[in-house]
């Protein structure tokens, strides 16, 4: 099977699905001009032209609000958000309208709109380009929120979310654009809402998603080395839970570690916590672990930078300690 990056996966996904589906295009803050600012959008603009990769002036506002009316009129936009932290700019338009248009319009009418949303911390952007904001929309009604750790998954997942009737976010980590991994050829989708069991293990199970995945993937083999075998579980899907899958998992391991990025407070980690505890508590043998960043701004300083992102060696002591 080929490698290609993180990137290339995601352009390969808009190229295909544009040239399978006429009304998919793409809008964005420099995606013609510049093919966007990881190279997700190169080549684009040559192949479809700039009717269907289209820049826009700065205002996330305007550029939700026309694919919200895009979508409604037929169309099935994909609209770059340049990093994740500017939806705060435009939560009227996520929140208050492609959410709930469906239900509001009794299903009349379909909301097929992708928002793209670089996330993460990433060599010292700081506060205001660093954050990961994904659980935020998890309690949103009406959205769909996918968050890919791999090649193989940046396109599949992309491509099901072009494909789908009901709005998408799609999360995808900075640091994650320039990774290789193996991705299938042809029309290759990954369902939405549907986890993957990447290790299998007998000890404990440790759910992540995103970059941290890869953390705990190198966690696992250290622990390995000790004689914990981890079972790792990549939500991709974090709305829906996959929460059948843990519980499976759950029913083989008794432990449970779940692991983020974002902010530990509030996060997707306490919403599954507090789902195990409340439908599977009989499942453990010891007490729910979260791992998430402290609840401070990403700083701009490398060295505070360092201290509040989640390590391989942060999971690898967690996971010792519940299986003492």
């Amino acid at each position: 099977m080929r490698e290609i990056t993180f990137s290339e996966a995601t352009l390969e996904a808009m190229a295909e699905e544009m040239a399978r589906d006429e009304r998919v295009f793409v809008m964005g803050e420099d995606i013609a001009r510049q093919g966007g600012i990881f190279g997700q959008f190169k080549g684009l603009p040559q192949q479809f032209g700039l009717d269907r990769v289209r820049d826009t002036p700065i205002s996330e506002t305007a550029i939700v609000g026309a694919g919200v009316g895009a979508a409604l009129a037929g169309m099935r936009p994909v609209v770059d958000m340049h990093f994740a932290d500017f939806i705060t700019v435009c939560m009227d338009e996520v929140v208050n309208q492609m959410a709930k248009i469906r239900y509001m319009f009794g299903g009349q009418c379909t909301m097929p709109l992708v928002l793209r949303a670089p996330d993460g911390i990433i060599r010292s952007a700081a506060a205001q380009h660093s954050q990961s904001l994904e659980a935020w929309f998890v309690h949103v009604p009406g959205l769909k929120v996918v968050i890919p750790s791999n090649p193989a998954d940046a396109k599949g997942l992309l491509k099901a979310a072009i494909r789908s009737d009901d709005p998408v976010l799609y999360f995808e980590h900075k640091a994650l654009f320039p990774t290789k991994g193996p991705v299938p050829d042809g029309d290759h989708l990954t369902p939405i809402g549907k986890a993957a069991v990447v290790r299998p293990g007998r000890d404990l199970t440790v759910i992540s998603y995103s970059m941290t995945m890869h953390r705990a993937l190198e966690a696992a083999e250290t622990l390995a080395g000790q004689g914990i075998d981890a079972e790792i579980i990549d939500l991709r899907t974090i709305s829906p839970i996959d929460i059948d899958t843990i519980y499976a998992s759950l029913a083989k391991t008794h432990r449970l570690l779940i692991v983020h990025e974002a902010v530990k407070a509030g996060g997707v980690g306490a919403e599954i916590a507090a789902r195990v505890a409340e439908e599977a508590f009989d499942l453990l043998d010891a007490p729910i672990a979260r791992i998430g960043a402290p609840f401070v701004p990403i700083p701009f300083s490398p060295a505070l930078e360092k201290l509040v992102k989640t390590t391989a060696g942060d999971i690898v002591r967690a996971a010792q300690q519940l299986c003492r």
